[in-house]
């Protein structure tokens, strides 16, 4: 299968492409810093530094004014977005761990966008199902437990305003998806993967940034 006009992505090329998108603001970079330093083991859990600015141009690009984000971690993800609201929008972020979104909470009111983010520290099926049935939301990023992807994007889709836009991180998973014999996480995000390609709720592509990105629109 040909790859089309695919660049690999060399170090220098990965250092030119971050050097032509916005810049990440002194709390961002804060944010990151404080992340691998304070918590190298699972620093990896935080979005791709070109990713904070996708996210923020998306919501600008679908003008959203109502966000659910699954898995907050440190909160940058919730930051790049919140910061791209208008100042009536809202956003919801679900996490488990204390801990994590502590340096979350700290970002936002740096930044000034800690009354626009709303977090709720429970398990996130448990907080999808307390929120209204009917349509009501304009964008939603998954980026949490794999196990559970599928589960929250059944949750989200009826909720999502036609043509709002749900974005999900780490759809490659390693490249495991991509092994026949994937077990674990890797299984759980081939099924994922399967399962929105079967969705007709939805448009969705498949893209290679960062560790693979889905983004879907509801129809």
């Amino acid at each position: 299968m040909a790859k089309g006009n695919g660049t690999p992505l060399t170090d220098e090329l990965y250092a030119y492409m971050l050097g032509h998108n916005p810049p990440l603001d002194p709390v961002q970079r804060m944010l990151v810093e404080v992340t691998h330093t304070r918590l190298p083991l699972v620093a990896g859990k935080q979005v791709a530094e070109e990713q904070g600015p996708l996210l923020a141009f998306l919501v600008r690009l679908t003008g959203a004014r109502r966000i659910v984000e699954i898995g907050t971690f440190t909160g940058l993800s919730a930051l790049s977005m919140a910061q791209a609201l208008p100042s009536d929008g809202t956003l919801l972020t679900c996490d488990v761990s204390e801990e994590w979104t502590g340096y979350a909470r700290e970002a936002w009111a740096k930044a000034g966008v800690a009354d626009r983010i709303e977090l709720r520290i429970a398990p996130a099926l448990r907080t999808l199902r307390e929120l209204p049935a009917e349509p009501h939301i304009d964008l939603a990023f998954i980026d949490a437990d794999k196990d559970n992807y599928v589960a929250y994007w059944d949750e989200l889709v009826p909720r999502m305003r036609p043509g709002g836009l749900l974005v999900v991180d780490n759809v490659f998973y390693h490249g495991e998806v991509t092994d026949p014999d994937a077990s674990g996480m890797g299984a759980a995000i081939k099924d994922f993967n399967a399962h929105v390609k079967a969705d007709d709720r939805v448009d969705s592509v498949m893209l290679s940034v960062a560790d693979g990105l889905t983004l879907a629109r509801r129809r």
